[in-house]
């Protein structure tokens, strides 16, 4: 019995009991989404996921514009960036690879042209921040509903599915829901 079909049939366990399976783990039914289902709620989920990220890049690899979450991500880390020696040499490679005229991954953003050298000079960690919005904008309205029609979503959810339904996982929540019942 998962999480949902407890809800759904109004089955709860008691407010702070821990549903577990025979070995004393956290029962599986108990967890909150995870993977495909997870990844398909926003784009936020996905991209908190090493997994998700991975499926994602391999699919705008195939249209094209992996350079997109690329950037992104490079904005990430850059914000964690400690130390003014090390943010100017990130911010001169992200400005480099992606914002660049001469940019081997080129990203497509809104006042790139208006966008110069000099503002190497002085990097804060904010510095990139309108430019990662506008290519998460573009991700999220573009790419990511595409993605979750992609036969890489897809196929990663009918395998996720596929495990949930082995005989492995049956075992364990029958073993969950036996003790739940005792």
């Amino acid at each position: 019995l998962s999480w949902s079909e407890a809800l759904l049939l109004g089955v709860f366990p008691p407010i702070g009991l821990e549903i577990n399976d025979g070995e004393g783990h956290p029962s599986s039914s108990h967890q909150t989404l995870k993977g495909t289902s997870k990844w398909a709620t926003s784009l936020e989920n996905l991209l908190e996921d090493p997994e998700g990220v991975k499926r994602f890049r391999e699919f705008l690899k195939k249209e094209f514009s992996e350079e997109n979450v690329l950037f992104w991500l490079a904005c990430e880390e850059f914000k964690k960036t400690q130390g003014k020696k090390q943010m100017q040499e990130k911010a001169k490679e992200i400005y480099m690879t992606f914002l660049s005229s001469k940019a081997s991954s080129q990203v497509n953003v809104e006042g790139q042209s208006r966008l110069s050298e000099t503002i190497l000079e002085t990097p804060h960690p904010l510095m990139f921040q309108k430019l990662q919005d506008q290519i998460f904008n573009l991700m999220k309205y573009d790419s990511y509903s595409r993605f979750l029609k992609s036969d890489i979503f897809l196929n990663q959810k009918k395998s996720e599915e596929q495990e949930e339904n082995s005989p492995e996982a049956q075992t364990a929540a029958k073993r969950a829901s036996r003790i739940y019942n005792t």
